[in-house]
């Protein structure tokens, strides 16, 4: 029989090689067989019993390299030797894999209090210090949630309140303004999907990047949406974005509140909103501290430091 594939979920180089070096492993484990690859196209020609088999160990294998990122010529030898699909251990606190295969998990209490609130609730608040992951920790979950198909699109936000005041002063068109204030988040989401995914995502609207003031007028349906940098919003920007909220929608917004770069004359809309929103069931709270900062151990002490000042 003949039967045809096409591939969608996968790069084929990622899924073949370079030069077809992958693609060789997978067909000396075939030789009943005969396979020929076009593209993203690979018709699959021999006797229906050999030809079914090659079929679920191709959709293994694509469904490896979805969910670890990465698919090694040893991945593809003990996926091909194996009688079922190849899973890893469960690991505490794993939230998903990120790029070759590196998993990404809470790291401290209050990171899985965060992942535990996000599972529970459609609203969460994450506050806490420069390093404490609450940022890295909402995009994991969010990336989480595209790749298991319980939302359809992930949109990221800041207020880009130095860009309100210098947008005018900088070189470029209106993204090139604005993306340096939307770096960090083109920075987590580089560590957790790969290059080529990414750009696709981008470039459908899949995944969406913005600046606050971008959300008015928007009704967010089966989105998971996240507010980074909280504190810089004003009162009217919290309660617009706020209500931005659809059906199937989760919001993380995420702040810290010893870190406001609003005019003295502008009272932080975060603040507010945990003032107004605080007996409101259905919405959770998490508070990270130094404890939480995972990056350089100074980073901890500077906190600190200026904790106690």
């Amino acid at each position: 029989m003949e039967k045809a594939f096409h591939i969608e979920a996968i790069d084929p180089i990622e899924l073949f090689g370079i030069k077809n070096t992958k693609l060789d492993i997978i067909k000396k484990a075939f030789p009943n067989i005969k396979l020929i690859v076009r593209g993203n196209d690979i018709t699959i020609i021999g006797d229906e019993l050999y030809t079914c088999n090659f079929e679920n160990k191709l959709k293994q294998l694509i469904s490896f390299f979805n969910k670890y990122n990465r698919l090694s010529n040893e991945d593809i030898i003990q996926i091909l030797n194996s009688d079922n699909n190849i899973e890893k251990n469960d690991i505490d606190n794993f939230i998903l894999y990120g790029n070759h295969g590196k998993p990404i998990k809470a790291l401290t209490k209050n990171q899985e209090q965060m992942v535990q609130c996000c599972e529970k609730h459609d609203l969460v608040f994450a506050l806490g210090p420069a390093g404490s992951g609450k940022t890295y920790t909402a995009i994991a979950l969010a990336v989480r949630a595209l790749k298991n198909k319980e939302v359809k699109k992930i949109i990221l936000s800041r207020p880009a309140v130095e860009a309100g005041e210098r947008l005018g002063f900088l070189p470029g068109d209106l993204k090139d303004k604005i993306d340096p204030y939307l770096q960090p988040l083109y920075d987590a989401l580089n560590d957790m999907i790969p290059l080529k995914k990414l750009e696709h995502y981008l470039t459908e609207g899949i995944i969406q990047i913005a600046p606050l003031a971008f959300m008015r007028g928007r009704t967010l349906n089966d989105a998971f949406v996240i507010l980074d940098e909280a504190q810089n919003t004003t009162n009217p920007q919290m309660k617009m974005f706020l209500t931005r909220m659809g059906i199937n929608a989760k919001f993380i917004i995420t702040g810290d509140t010893t870190q406001i770069d609003l005019p003295k004359t502008n009272d932080s809309g975060l603040i507010k909103s945990l003032e107004i929103l605080k007996n409101i069931k259905g919405i959770c709270f998490v508070k990270l501290n130094a404890t939480d900062i995972v990056r350089h151990k100074l980073v901890k002490k500077i906190v600190k430091a200026y904790d106690n000042k």
